[in-house]
């Protein structure tokens, strides 16, 4: 009886332990036969630092929070592809016209607004179209930025799908200006365009069409929340993420309070070392837009017209130093940002920099004071007249003078006084002259003395005079100078011995020898006024006062005196921007995805400064005031041709333009880091244009997935992958 139970006990444990080794088997063979794939469902949550705002597709320009959401409740015609770096088919397919001036969009069939029910379904219809973009083009639409994208343009419905846009002139770059979000028609109705802006019931509880419908907003002590419920549409690419939660803090310090409950983090800030602020457990993706950083001159100061200037301020600019002040990478030469400029001439040369300065109308003021003393020596050594260029006299002294020159007739002066022949010497004369305060007497400083002959000048010089020993030995140390610097020009004097413009500084008005202590002077110009700048930049981002700081140390090398200004506030600076208040302006610009500059640099962008603030355009994007013929041909044949081959010739030849013409410095182009955590897959960016475009390929983004065997795979495998041997046990992933 024992042995059996005995052998019974055996068994079970053999069969245990074959069931076990059996279920190992089947679970290595499943792990190393399978893959993991995206399943869905799941939040993601990510924070961002701003202010919520009503949403609205028409008014987010200036509102990278509101850009977020806006780019996933609403969906527009066409969309931004940061994959292909191209325009595509969205909400309706396209066909564009041989002469691009006619756009025909028809819309996929079955869309549907947010607010659609099984009982009240609302369809997405041509009607909602003509409203969306008639309503930009109405003169009464509050957003004179977005309606001059659509001047020229006119918009009709074709069929039950179908819309056609007209263009008075080709635009090759009309389809970025499609991926507005539309809006639905019927419930904007009665509302006059004017006073569009103030729909908040709307903007609070947006209904859209795009891949995720608003749900809530919800205000917390931390932060404000928004909710958005995936919303399948017809014909769309699957989402797997089925909720989206994006939450709003004030500050970054209080975002980082609540970093644990964060699935990503929109632009992550930096430290003054330039790394992210952000937990290591994130995952950093770095990104660039097509923006850049640049000085731009008001061309509208009669200084900055002149080029040499600005050429030389462009060749004393520094950006390698700017952008590792900055923490920045990537140096930008030209607004032109698809084309390439390794080839750039204008890199920073000091001494070309110099010889562009000294060839401007502005000059340092020991070259100015250098010049004005050869030119007193070349009168003074030319003529009869011969006199000593610094005399040092008191009050009521007298100067005597004489000179080779032979005396005949009368009517001989001295500044007025009579000219006699020398008593003593032959074929001589005498002067005098005085420092009595008389008539022709020499006064403290500069004097001119001539020799005239019954009212006729026959020969001036130039002589200082000063009753002060010590200003009096200067003045010796200053001629001696300009003697070293005219030997200097000769090949005899070796290299080390000679004296150049650079060695002098002027010193309570007289030359001496530069020390190395001694600070750049401050160019001048022929009236004597010194060449002040004003640098206005905006106080957001704080990096742009930091960029201002750097360029005033380095142009104050070049002898500029820049004096930075900051407005507290953006409104003011908005304002001062709008009526071009500054010399140079430091600020950003951003090509979008079209990479169209035609905005920024064609004379149409100008600001006319006529008629008050009323008149100021908000849509007048040339801040540097540049107005060029060439330019303006060649941004226009960018805009309209359809052939690659003259637009790439007119990009070269724009290139050219501008870098001759040099209306601004161009800097550098910003880098960005998104944060995401190890539990979100699937992400990844491309070429962005905007920060929201980075949840423009969200479809790929997961939070759960699933494992299964892969498709050549079966468990009819099992058997034969045993009698081959099983592989060495290898680590068993964690499944999410």
């Amino acid at each position: 009886m024992l042995a059996r139970r005995h052998e019974r006990l055996v068994v079970a444990v053999l069969v245990v332990l074959f069931l076990v080794s059996f279920l190992l088997l089947a679970r290595r063979f499943y792990y190393t036969h399978s893959e993991l794939s995206p399943r869905t469902g799941g939040t993601y949550i990510e924070g961002s630092v701003g202010e919520f705002q009503p949403l609205n597709p028409w008014f987010t320009v200036q509102n990278d929070v509101n850009r977020d959401i806006v780019s996933l409740v609403f969906s527009g015609l066409l969309r931004y592809n940061p994959e292909t770096e191209s325009i595509e088919p969205d909400l309706a397919t396209l066909r564009v016209s041989p002469d691009a001036k006619t756009y025909t969009l028809t819309l996929r069939e079955g869309l549907l607004w947010h607010d659609s029910t099984p009982d009240a379904p609302h369809p997405v219809t041509p009607d909602d179209v003509l409203f969306t973009y008639r309503t930009i083009m109405d003169p009464d639409f509050p957003n004179p930025i977005l309606r001059q994208n659509f001047e020229g343009v006119s918009v009709e419905k074709v069929d039950a799908r179908s819309v056609r846009f007209r263009l008075e002139q080709s635009y090759s770059f009309f389809p970025s200006n499609l991926t507005i979000g539309l809006l639905p028609a019927r419930l904007f109705e009665g509302v006059p365009v004017r006073l569009l802006r103030d729909t908040t019931d709307f903007g609070f509880k947006p209904i859209g069409a795009g891949p995720y419908a608003f749900r809530s907003f919800v205000q917390t002590e931390r932060s404000s929340e928004v909710t958005l419920e995936r919303f399948p549409q017809p014909g769309s690419a699957p989402f797997y993420l089925q909720r989206i939660i994006l939450r709003i803090f004030p500050d970054y310090g209080t975002l980082l309070t609540d970093v644990r409950n964060l699935d990503g983090i929109r632009v992550v800030p930096r430290n003054p070392q330039g790394d992210p602020i952000v937990p290591q457990s994130f995952v950093l993706h770095r990104y660039s837009l097509p923006q850049y950083v640049a000085l731009f001159f008001n061309l509208d100061r009669p200084m900055l017209q002149d080029r040499q200037l600005r050429l030389g301020l462009q060749l004393g600019t520094n950006k390698r130093k700017v952008v590792e002040h900055i923490n920045e990478q990537e140096i930008v030469d030209t607004p032109l940002l698809e084309i390439d400029t390794s080839d750039w001439r204008y890199q920073f040369d000091a001494k070309a920099a110099q010889g562009a300065l000294f060839a401007s109308d502005w000059n340092l003021p020991e070259k100015v004071r250098l010049q004005r003393l050869l030119e007193q020596r070349d009168a003074n050594t030319a003529g009869p007249l011969t006199i000593s260029p610094v005399v040092l006299m008191d009050t009521g002294a007298v100067l005597s003078i004489t000179g080779a020159f032979a005396v005949s007739g009368t009517g001989y002066t001295l500044n007025g006084r009579p000219v006699m022949a020398h008593p003593t010497l032959t074929g001589a004369w005498l002067g005098t002259l005085t420092a009595d305060g008389t008539t022709g007497s020499l006064v403290v400083g500069l004097n001119v003395v001539r020799l005239t002959r019954n009212g006729t000048v026959l020969d001036s010089a130039y002589v200082m005079r000063t009753p002060h020993t010590a200003e009096y030995r200067r003045a010796i140390e200053e001629q001696r100078l300009v003697d070293a610097f005219l030997r200097s020009k000769s090949d005899d004097v070796p290299d080390d011995e000679k004296l150049a413009i650079a060695s002098l500084t002027v010193d309570q008005g007289m030359l001496r020898r530069r020390l190395a202590s001694d600070p750049r002077d401050i160019r001048v110009n022929d009236q004597g006024q010194r060449l002040a700048i004003r640098l206005l930049t905006s106080p957001s981002p704080q990096v742009y006062a930091e960029v201002a700081q750097e360029i005033s140390r380095q142009w104050r090398e070049l002898g500029v005196l820049v004096s930075v200004e900051v407005p507290e506030t953006s409104a003011e600076f908005e304002q001062r921007m709008l009526k071009r208040d500054y010399d140079v302006l430091l600020f950003g610009q951003s090509l979008l995805d079209n990479l169209d500059s035609y905005p920024y640099w064609h004379s149409s962008g100008v600001q006319r400064l006529v008629g008050g603030s009323a008149s100021l355009r908000l849509d007048a994007y040339n801040l540097s005031q540049y107005t060029s013929q060439r330019a303006d041909h060649l941004l226009k044949v960018i805009r309209e041709t359809t052939i690659d081959r003259e637009r790439d010739e007119a990009l070269a030849s724009l290139r050219t333009e501008i870098a001759h013409d040099v209306p601004a410095i161009f800097l550098y182009s910003p880098f960005y880091t998104f944060a995401v955590s190890p539990d979100v897959s699937g992400v990844s960016l491309g070429s962005l244009s905007l920060h929201s475009d980075r949840l423009l390929r969200l479809q790929q983004w997961y939070v759960r997935s699933k494992r299964s065997l892969k498709p050549d795979t079966s468990w009819l495998s099992f058997v034969p992958w045993i009698l081959r041997g099983a592989p060495e046990p290898e680590p068993v992933p964690n499944d999410e």
